[in-house]
């Protein structure tokens, strides 16, 4: 996406509303309330989570959204900001990881090893709350694609991503697929998977 494209998606999403998976996922967090945001955009989950109690750290690799959310949390010193890719990020001992459509754009080939330290964050009954881009999604049919924004997705099928999680314990998967527009106004079919489970 182009920096002005860029902008008036973190417009549109700053004040969304917050996704039922988060909202459950709170309410089975154990102490200490301590959260990551991968790809934390415009800060709208930083932001829920910081009013519920939680230290907060987000990390995106786009400029644009830690300098929003640096003014947006200015005066916060329960949340901690960087400029990071999902590779470099030096992940906090956490209770929750939060990656909400952004492991969508972590490279393939760095996929195994990301993954890998998201779980080792993990503190023992630690909570894992985000999505993962199916196959059927637009974005990622390959080509002439006007919903590609990113040089590369990780896609997966159900049997890929229920693999991800034989080491904990899943407590909500649904499959998610619609058909609507972007904010862009650009045709789209989604094909997401959404999981909430905890690391024993």
């Amino acid at each position: 996406m182009s920096s002005k494209e860029i902008a008036k998606y973190f417009d549109a999403t700053e004040c969304r509303q917050i996704r039922d998976d988060l909202v459950f996922a709170l309410s089975i967090v154990s102490e200490p309330k301590i959260a990551i945001d991968c790809g934390c955009g415009a800060g709208a989950d930083i932001a829920y989570l910081a009013e519920n109690g939680f230290t907060v750290h987000g990390f995106d690799v786009l400029q644009e959204s830690i300098s929003r959310c640096e003014s947006r949390f200015s005066g916060l010193d329960t949340v901690f900001l960087s400029q990071s890719s999902f590779i470099d990020f030096e992940y906090p001992p956490a209770s929750l990881v939060v990656a909400d459509a952004s492991l969508f754009f972590c490279p393939s080939a760095d996929f195994k090893a990301v993954w890998s330290k998201i779980y080792q964050c993990l503190l023992p009954g630690g909570v894992f709350c985000g999505s993962f881009l199916g196959k059927e999604d637009t974005m990622a049919i390959p080509g002439d694609n006007p919903s590609v924004f990113w040089q590369e997705v990780a896609v997966f099928d159900e049997y890929e991503v229920m693999a991800l999680f034989n080491n904990f314990e899943v407590l909500h998967f649904n499959t998610h697929k619609s058909t609507g527009k972007t904010f862009q106004g650009v045709e789209h079919h989604w094909h997401v998977f959404q999981v909430v489970a905890r690391k024993p």
